[in-house]
């Protein structure tokens, strides 16, 4: 097994190998505007350090978000066109199971990043591995008496310390976590999801209302 993580989901870009047993190589750089320019690049970062050449890899795990839909995308289609190319699965983790499996809390916590908007992609979970509600986006204030008392992960839980007292690191998800879930699951036989995208709402980028069509005379 030689998995290729990789995860936009979120401001990382970031990128793993796992051989099956551990991880042998990964990248993580914090930049919200730039997934597109640096994704490639740290894949390749990763094949060299790792010794390795795209064409080992025997699949491929991306995180589906949720996440804003520019840079959701952009993980999302790389990581379809590598496994059109190479001919191996496509493995889709939610990027929030990610972030559980990265922590050492023990007993239910909440995971929530930043989603803009002064809102925040969130769920709750039992441990590391067991979420325990879907993935929601909500106004902070909105979701405080759910998640009142349980400490919390990730960057929206950071930047809401009214709601979440007891935040903890990590801020962002890290492709080596996606790709240690994603292989423990192989391992013990469970399916994992279709690579397929968790926006929870519609893209910023829309048509004006009353747009104006202006054909030549």
């Amino acid at each position: 097994m030689l998995l290729l993580a990789l995860d936009t989901a979120t401001p990382a870009v970031t990128v793993a190998l796992h051989d099956g047993t551990d991880v042998i190589a990964s990248s993580s750089q914090v930049d919200a505007r730039r997934h597109g320019e640096l994704l490639l690049p740290a894949v390749d970062r990763v094949l060299t350090e790792a010794g390795l050449k795209l064409d080992a890899v025997t699949g491929i795990v991306v995180g589906t978000g949720p996440g804003p839909y520019t840079g959701l995308r952009v993980g999302l289609m790389t990581a379809d066109t590598f496994g059109l190319a190479l001919g191996v699965p496509v493995h889709g983790v939610c990027t929030l199971d990610g972030l559980a499996w990265a922590t050492d809390l023990d007993g239910p916590f909440v995971v929530a990043t930043d989603a803009r908007r002064k809102e925040v992609y969130w769920a709750r979970y039992a441990d590391s591995r067991t979420r325990v509600t879907d993935p929601a986006v909500d106004r902070p204030a909105a979701i405080a008496e759910q998640v009142k008392g349980l400490p919390a992960v990730g960057a929206g839980a950071l930047l809401y310390p009214d709601v979440f007292p007891s935040a903890h690191e990590p801020e962002h998800v890290s492709a080596a976590a996606l790709a240690s879930l994603a292989a423990r699951k192989l391992a013990a036989g469970e399916e994992l999801s279709a690579p397929r995208p968790l926006y929870l709402r519609r893209p910023d980028a829309q048509v004006p209302k009353n747009y104006k069509v202006v054909t030549p005379k």
